[in-house]
């Protein structure tokens, strides 16, 4: 399932949320620059989140934390991310006003981020991209608008056709599956979950975000 757009009309116009896809997009201009350079690796294991290095000096690698949100892996990693938060971020920047919106999206990115380094403390694998900050506008969207209609393109063999979504199964069915996913990667689990994915982030995020929304005024009506 992917989504296309919600229904929800908006009172303001989402600045932050088009300014951080903006800035995503030009970051990743730089990552395309620095492959062809030879110096991409060197810039991720500087400025994504590398757990064992997160251990070891927390004091120099905290910045991480907020960096490795607006760095992406490929095209589809960060066309799949700003899909999810050109339609998800407006209606929750429109809730919190764009300060709050701004700050509640970087402490969702970064405690996702956390989440992930807190189930692979050892590993030194560079985790890096805005999937966390993103799960948490999706978690405090779902807990405001539960039912929102989401349009989203479903395949049905050769066959693409549309439908109507509430919001709560969409969003309900992702989180499941990024739930089972996290616990598949557990070591102990003798089930296999796809690699390469920060799942605890996705699913932390989604957590942080419905926790975290209502607190900084989600349901509110003054900005």
């Amino acid at each position: 399932m992917v989504p296309l757009r919600d229904e929800n009309p908006t009172t303001i116009t989402p600045y932050i949320t088009y300014a951080l896809i903006i800035i995503n997009i030009l970051v990743f201009i730089l990552e395309v620059s620095l492959q062809q350079q030879g110096q991409l690796e060197e810039f991720f294991q500087a400025w994504a989140v590398v757990p064992e290095q997160l251990t070891a000096k927390p004091q120099g690698e905290w910045i991480t934390l907020f960096s490795s949100q607006f760095l992406h892996g490929g095209w589809l990693h960060l066309g799949g991310n700003m899909l999810f938060l050109w339609i998800f971020g407006n209606n929750v920047e429109d809730c919190l006003g764009h300060i709050k919106y701004l700050l509640f999206y970087l402490v969702c990115g970064a405690l996702a981020a956390l989440a992930h380094w807190f189930f692979s403390m050892d590993s030194a694998i560079p985790s890096l991209g805005a999937s966390g900050a993103i799960a948490g506008v999706m978690g405090a969207y779902i807990i405001r608008y539960p039912k929102a209609k989401i349009v989203t393109l479903i395949p049905l063999y050769f066959i693409f056709t549309t439908v109507r979504i509430p919001a709560f199964l969409f969003l309900g069915l992702w989180f499941i599956q990024q739930a089972f996913y996290s616990i598949a990667s557990l070591p102990q689990t003798s089930i296999s979950a796809p690699g390469g994915v920060a799942y605890w982030a996705h699913a932390g995020g989604f957590v942080f975000g419905a926790i975290l929304g209502p607190l900084m005024g989600l349901f509110r009506d003054d900005k």
